[in-house]
């Protein structure tokens, strides 16, 4: 297992937040070898031991999606140990996934966002000016999380007003920034400069003692923030990253060049933004169809 990890760390260029979901999954499915069958080594697992664990996953209400992400993690195990020669036959080919029901993303709505941005009196703090930043870089990009936390001062071209992000697969894409982020952005270097004492990271987000920002501090960053604009549960980074396209869609964006923001493969990830604005085009249907 430690190879197969430095395999997908190193040469498949897998993300931090992938490998920390895969090495959960797999411990767990070790776990259920050593406890039901006595097994200590995956390799000797056939397909029905697998489908017997994924059944136990459905029987404790297990949500599709997490399933088909475990299903996926086995998946990529047992061919990385095929292609070791560990195994002659690859279990996994006989192995079905459920069918998922697709979630739309959830969203917040673009003027009470706006309003809080503009209007929240955040401390003029290097803690105020950072979780602004956090915000308005979530928001006014669309990067993940992972690329949130990865981008360095080296990215930022505030000449040229873009910044470059490493996405998925190691990736490199160019998004512009806009006013209101240039702006923080600058407030935010000046109290970091002042503020933050032996501050030598190349990470552009950090804590106030200089270390670079994790996963968790942003997730409560957000939370606090959107938690002062609505009740629902879609207070995520996530949700900023789903709310930039949805808004940029709703103002007549192109499919394409969202896709290009956000770092997508394909247009088809990209797609799942337009049930979010039928909305929107509702209403330009109403306005302009002459039978309306």
């Amino acid at each position: 297992m430690d190879l197969f990890f430095k395999y997908l760390e190193y040469e498949k260029r897998y993300s931090p937040h992938t490998l920390t979901s895969y090495h959960t999954d797999l411990g767990q499915f070790a776990d259920y070898l050593q406890e039901v069958y006595q097994i200590s080594d995956a390799a000797e697992a056939d397909h029905a031991i697998i489908r017997s664990w994924l059944l136990s996953l459905v029987q404790r209400h297990l949500e599709a999606r997490s399933i088909n992400r475990k299903i996926a993690c086995l998946r990529s195990y047992y061919r990385f140990l095929l292609s070791q020669q560990r195994i002659q036959v690859n279990p996994m080919l006989r192995i079905k996934a459920p069918k998922a029901s697709k979630k739309l993303p959830g969203f917040v709505l673009e003027q009470p966002f706006n309003n809080l941005l503009d209007t929240f009196e955040f401390e003029e703090t290097f803690e105020g000016y950072r979780d602004k930043l956090i915000l308005e870089f979530l928001y006014g990009t669309g990067i993940r999380l992972a690329e949130l936390i990865g981008v360095e001062h080296a990215d930022l071209n505030m000449h040229a007003r873009t910044v470059r992000v490493l996405g998925k697969g190691n990736k490199e894409r160019i998004i512009p920034i806009n006013d209101s982020l240039h702006a923080t952005i600058e407030l935010y270097l000046v109290a970091k400069k002042t503020e933050v004492a032996d501050n030598n990271s190349e990470k552009l987000l950090v804590t106030t003692k200089a270390r670079p920002l994790y996963p968790k501090f942003v997730y409560r960053v957000v939370k606090k923030y959107i938690s002062l604009i609505t009740t629902s549960d879609h207070n995520s980074p996530h949700t900023l990253r789903h709310s930039f396209a949805t808004h940029l869609l709703n103002k007549g964006a192109d499919l394409n060049a969202i896709k290009d923001l956000l770092g997508h493969a394909s247009l088809a990830a990209t797609q799942v933004y337009t049930h979010n604005s039928i909305e929107k085009l509702k209403s330009i249907f109403e306005k302009a169809h002459p039978k309306a």
